[in-house]
């Protein structure tokens, strides 16, 4: 088949990559986003997808807007056979998805219905699921809605956080893409339509849900600290006003009341439970382990966190 590929996130790159090594389809041009401004310089930098795609040498645009006509007329040169989105990051109308026969499928990294919109790999953690999976979907007009042609179920560990399972699921989604576009090649694929009635709908993350309330259990604590990281990372106020982010932690037994230092080993109460911090960050340091940071930082027991 002859695929266009839309995709720009990191979750995208696997996808490419196997489409690519992949002899009966070729990968006839990748839409991307235009190169933004990034870190402490905030210099001009590609991103993921367009990174992988330039190594490779393929066809790269970057539209600010793919509803344009110079990218209709562009997509219509290609003549595709199929459009693939990925972590995109641009409503793709109707204009461009009729373009292609069999117009367009898209990665999506949970069990659809479950989690239709932003950060589902994080909200699956949040809310402390054993398990998330990967969807592969027709697009639609209504986002996350299309008829689901594959779906793979994928254990959570304990120890995954939003990068660990972000990788786990970028992985799977390449295979379970693939093996769409196999099928729908020999004509095998089937599609049913999601089941209304169970949609999650889950909003974007954003900088301010990476503060730590104690008033929390200590479960919900510990899934949100694993959620967030590597972004937006969890914080919190240590007793003397500094800010603190809490990379990795572990729920312990311990009462007090939420935020109170209840040993020498780190451990703070929450409202029910509480949490050994294990890994640590100071505002402008690096990541260290707790022992390390109590070294320099020692806390008095009944001293309370924010």
């Amino acid at each position: 088949m002859r695929i266009v590929f839309m995709g720009s996130a990191a979750l995208a790159v696997p996808s490419l990559q196997l489409l690519v090594q992949r002899a009966e389809h070729e990968v006839v041009g990748v839409i991307t986003q235009p190169d933004r401004p990034a870190g402490r310089k905030r210099l001009l930098t590609p991103c993921p997808v367009k990174a992988v795609a330039s190594s490779m040498n393929l066809t790269i645009c970057t539209p600010e807007k793919i509803s344009c006509d110079e990218m209709v007329e562009q997509i219509q040169d290609w003549q595709p056979d199929l459009m693939v989105v990925v972590a995109y990051g641009q409503y793709i109308p109707k204009r461009i998805l009729s373009v292609a026969p069999h117009e367009a499928i898209n990665v999506h990294p949970s069990l659809l219905p479950t989690y239709r919109g932003a950060a589902p790999i994080q909200w699956a953690l949040i809310n402390g699921d054993a398990q998330t999976g990967v969807s592969i979907i027709t697009v639609a007009e209504k986002m996350d809605a299309g008829e689901i042609l594959k779906q793979e179920t994928l254990d959570i560990d304990e120890a995954d956080t939003a990068a660990t399972l972000h990788d786990r699921c970028a992985d799977l989604g390449a295979r379970l893409l693939l093996e769409t576009i196999d099928d729908m090649a020999s004509g095998s694929i089937a599609s049913y339509a999601q089941d209304e009635s169970k949609v999650v709908e889950v909003r974007k993350l954003n900088k301010a849900d990476g503060i730590i309330d104690w008033n929390q259990s200590a479960k919900m604590i510990h899934n949100r600290i694993r959620a967030f990281d590597p972004w937006p990372g969890s914080r919190c106020t240590l007793p003397s006003g500094e800010v603190l982010s809490v990379w990795k932690a572990v729920c312990v037994d311990g009462e007090g009341m939420p935020g109170e230092v209840l040993d020498d080993a780190l451990t703070i109460a929450a409202a029910e439970g509480a949490l050994r911090l294990l890994e640590v960050q100071l505002a402008g340091g690096k990541r260290m382990q707790a022992d390390v940071f109590l070294r320099g930082k020692p806390l008095q027991k009944g001293a309370m966190f924010v």
